[in-house]
């Protein structure tokens, strides 16, 4: 059987390093619960500025994983 069904799920990941480590953050978490990953693709990005300086960085990712 050739056809295949995904389904998405939308994760945050934090990090004060960079927006890569941010995603590779939440993508890495939801593997822990989440199996037959396939593909994400980075919805938003965002961070945090305290007293004018970056002190956090922010991704939202829609991770799709392959449904049974």
């Amino acid at each position: 059987m050739s056809e295949k069904v995904f389904k998405k799920i939308n994760v945050t990941g934090c990090s004060t390093e960079s927006y890569e480590k941010a995603i590779d953050v939440a993508v890495a978490k939801a593997g822990e619960s989440l199996r037959g990953m396939a593909w994400f693709e980075v919805t938003e990005m965002r961070g945090a500025v305290s007293d004018g300086a970056v002190t956090e960085y922010q991704a939202t990712v829609e991770v799709a994983f392959r449904v049974d």
